[in-house]
């Protein structure tokens, strides 16, 4: 009698345990030659975001929580206009080069682009989405980490090359026994996920050419046509890009959470990361060395693979309805880029039991760790994560999640909520769905559902100070007027925004604002008070909220007041990370008296 076969699900799950067995036992560990990358490089988008994550990367490694032997770097993007992911992955292969010569050309390289402020999850701000925390692991897993344990198969089959990713995304896949992903093809090879139509409309979707194959496999080697960049559904059906189920009756498709699609259900398959070899990332590092400056947003999955297969066309050059900001440049930019990799091939590599999880906005973070998603069961994500919390009430369904964190037996904790590197006393009760990150909440506090607080350490004229930005997880922070008469467009916790000016008592003038006058939003709205210590910066910016919410007088006018794009310029990582070692250490202590007691 043939053997039952294992459900998909318990596949993806069981491949992913793997993986982080086995990234846990290179941690601290001098990797063998070939066994992993040669180069592990992070894209940062200033000199501070730099120095930030050097910081963190030299901490992880005096810790020993990254694997040994490696090169990590941190590659920032030129000063000047914005120039995307794409015009970053130029910038880094010229760092290469001007690093290593000739030698790179043997190096197996992954590249993590990590630039950008996450204006969309804001406690990733200061020290960057790279660095975002999972309940997950001891020492606590950050992306970075789940990066790397996700990939761990990847550089002993790959030949010299660039695999290109984002800092929040994760990708997750089963294959068959013995079978393994290479990125051995000349040219760019992707990964290719099935999913809805609807996700297909906000990723990029391959375009496959006729493959005789009928019966789907987990793991298929396919060709692409042609690449698209956020299809319309009208365009991912003139384009042939459209499959129908006949065989993902047990599994959820790519970056949907929702149950499984029946069968003759439509899907697509969309991208996630993409390797290019030695030859090809030569090609784009000389043609960047020969325009020399950037002065436009080049995006890497947008402006190179729609420029590969066959089938390419350039069309999309001119297309610039997905582009926040048409440079003049772009379209000549475009082009070029175009005439540069046209001829280049396209290898995809379809990963029929996968998943592709974005985890860079509030709400999806606030999801993937309290809610009983498929990512918290395939990756073993913890309610509580190497935390003090004495008085854990049972939890069924959605839960909250605790990392790194000591809260007093007193205090209560509503599901959906996650706390992280925080400490809070006995008299706190924090409300469903919030964020409360870094923060020190001592004194009696009641949280309202749908509270994000952030805290950060800065350092102003040689002084350590303390701000902690407070909003509601839903407010939309890079939503922009151009105008002062435009401010009570915005929203602060569901409240018009000039209606929380008259609650704080502040005038509405250009002085409120920080940057660029043209440009008014809650991210440059000078609003958060500086206090001399974290607890009281907290309770200060919770009365804030509490005015508003309860439509109180509080006045603001007599503290110094800084933008969340202020405070990031006045970040003290050193002592962030340091406020962070010392509630680990205090976790550490207290977990080792217990186990004496216990033995």
């Amino acid at each position: 009698m043939a053997a039952a076969r294992v459900s998909p699900d318990i596949c993806l799950r069981e491949a992913t345990q793997r993986k982080l067995r086995m990234f846990s036992e290179l941690r601290g560990k001098p990797v063998a030659a070939g066994e992993f990358w040669d180069i592990v490089a992070i894209t940062a988008a200033d000199k501070q975001q730099e120095l930030a994550y050097k910081q963190q990367l030299s901490e992880k490694l005096k810790r020993k929580e990254l694997p040994l032997g490696v090169q990590y770097h941190v590659f920032v993007d030129p000063v000047g206009a914005k120039i995307g992911n794409g015009g970053s992955t130029l910038c880094t292969l010229q760092c290469l080069e001007k690093l290593y010569g000739d030698k790179w050309s043997s190096f197996t390289i992954l590249l993590i682009h990590s630039g950008g402020y996450s204006q969309r999850l804001p406690n990733a701000s200061a020290l960057g989405k790279i660095f975002t925390a999972l309940p997950l692991g001891n020492p606590i897993y950050q992306m970075l980490e789940l990066k790397l344990a996700m990939y761990i198969d990847f550089p002993s089959h790959m030949n010299p090359g660039i695999l290109v990713t984002c800092a929040d995304d994760i990708e997750l896949y089963s294959l068959g026994e013995s079978e393994f992903i290479r990125f051995d093809k000349p040219g760019f090879t992707a990964l290719a996920h099935p999913s809805s139509l609807t996700v297909g409309t906000t990723h990029g979707v391959f375009v496959l050419e006729h493959f005789d194959h009928s019966e789907h496999r987990d793991l298929e080697y396919r060709c692409c046509y042609r690449f698209l960049h956020k299809p319309s559904i009208e365009m991912m059906h003139q384009c042939d890009a459209v499959f129908r189920a006949g065989n993902f009756s047990q599994q959820d498709f790519a970056g949907d959470n929702t149950p499984s699609l029946k069968l003759n259900t439509e899907y697509v398959y969309t991208d996630s990361l993409f390797y290019m070899d030695h030859k090809s990332a030569k090609k784009l590092l000389a043609f960047y060395e020969k325009i020399g400056t950037l002065n436009c947003e080049i995006d890497a999955y947008g402006d190179f693979l729609q420029a590969l297969g066959p089938g390419a066309t350039m069309e999309y050059t001119r297309n610039t309805s997905n582009v926040t900001k048409e440079e003049s440049e772009l379209i000549d930019m475009r082009q070029r880029i175009f005439h540069l990799l046209k001829g280049t091939s396209l290898n995809v590599v379809v990963l029929n039991n996968s998943r592709f999880y974005h985890i860079g906005t509030t709400e999806e973070y606030l999801f993937h760790l309290t809610s009983e998603s498929s990512l918290k069961s395939e990756l073993g994500l913890q309610f509580m994560a190497s935390s003090i919390f004495p008085a854990i009430p049972e939890c069924f369904g959605r839960t909250f999640c605790v990392i790194q964190s000591i809260l007093d037996s007193g205090c209560s904790v509503a599901p959906g909520s996650v706390v992280e590197y925080s400490r809070l006393g006995p008299d706190v009760s924090v409300g469903e769905n919030c964020i409360i990150s870094g923060s020190c909440i001592i004194t009696k506090a009641v949280l309202p559902a749908y509270s994000f607080v952030c805290s950060l350490s800065l350092k102003m004229n040689g002084y350590i100070k303390h701000s902690t930005m407070a909003f509601g997880v839903q407010d939309n922070l890079k939503k922009n007027v151009k105008t002062l008469s435009d401010i009570k467009l915005l929203q602060f916790f569901g409240v018009s925004f000039l209606s929380c000016l008259n609650i704080w008592n502040l005038k509405v003038t250009e002085e409120l604002f920080s940057g660029n006058t043209t440009s008014l939003s809650l991210w440059t709205a000078r609003i958060f008070p500086v206090c001399s210590s974290l607890s009281d910066s907290v309770t200060t910016s919770l009365k804030m909220l509490s005015a508003v919410k309860n439509k109180s007088a509080f006045n603001l006018n007599s503290y110094q007041l800084l933008s969340i794009e202020e405070m990031l310029g006045y970040k003290d990582v050193e002592d962030m990370i340091a406020y962070r070692e010392q509630i680990f250490q205090e976790i550490s202590l207290k977990e080792k008296q217990s186990d004496l007691e216990t033995f």
